[in-house]
């Protein structure tokens, strides 16, 4: 059963596991288990997806209840009228705060501004040596994407050094491979946490949190940060 965050006669949303998918995909054809599906068997009615969140990335996910509220919550996120804020696990020690000022390039080439604000909740050092290094280091930070662009905060963090860890296109192989075989740890370690929205109908302020998956607890209690 899918953990439903809030929910109306408008509008729904999830809070989604690291892993699934939001619908089908020809990238993942072999997948046959999705969160609309999921949760359209769960409540017993057509669910529209009004945005999308990385497969691996867990955290809150809106649906809406019909197609003209799915397009009208749709043209919020794309207008960047939704305040998102994520949790993230880089490596290394980020700056306090600070922000990644650097466009991103679509599928057919064009350049796209994208923006992202971030500060650093928590900093760790654990006496595990890597590579040159006889200690490793990593933050919590929250992330807001002022843009909405593929995989933004991805190739941000990897863009200032600090890639996500569990990233296994933009991040750290070998960081990757650390926390898999030491921690037996292979998520992304990447939670949208937050959405804040006029709501399509009533037009009030509506936000939405998602409690953080138990993967991303696990590392948080690693890290000593619980």
């Amino acid at each position: 059963m899918l953990d439903i965050l809030f929910r109306d006669e408008y509008l729904i949303a999830i809070n989604k596991p690291h892993g699934l998918l939001v619908h089908k995909s020809k990238i993942a054809a072999d997948v046959e288990v999705f969160a609309l599906q999921l949760l359209r068997d769960q409540v017993g009615q057509k669910v529209f997806p009004a945005h999308r969140i990385d497969r691996k990335t867990g955290g809150v996910l809106l649906f809406a209840f019909n197609k003209e509220i799915e397009i009208a919550m749709q043209k919020q996120f794309a207008e960047n009228r939704v305040a998102k804020t994520y949790l993230a696990i880089v490596r290394g020690h980020t700056d306090d705060q600070g922000g990644v000022d650097y466009p991103l390039r679509k599928e057919n080439g064009t350049l796209q501004d994208a923006y992202t604000a971030y500060r650093t909740l928590k900093r760790a050092e654990l006496d595990v040596p890597f590579g040159k290094h006889a200690t490793s280091r990593y933050s919590l930070v929250e992330a807001t994407p002022a843009t909405g662009r593929m995989h933004q905060l991805r190739k941000h963090f990897a863009h200032i050094f600090h890639p996500i860890i569990g990233d296994r296109t933009h991040g750290c192989n070998k960081q990757n491979k650390l926390f898999k075989d030491k921690w037996e740890m292979e998520t992304m370690l990447l939670h949208a946490h937050s959405i804040e929205f006029a709501h399509p109908v009533t037009g009030q302020q509506v936000t939405i949190s998602a409690p953080l998956q138990p993967e991303f607890e696990q590392v948080m209690r690693l890290m000593q940060w619980a």
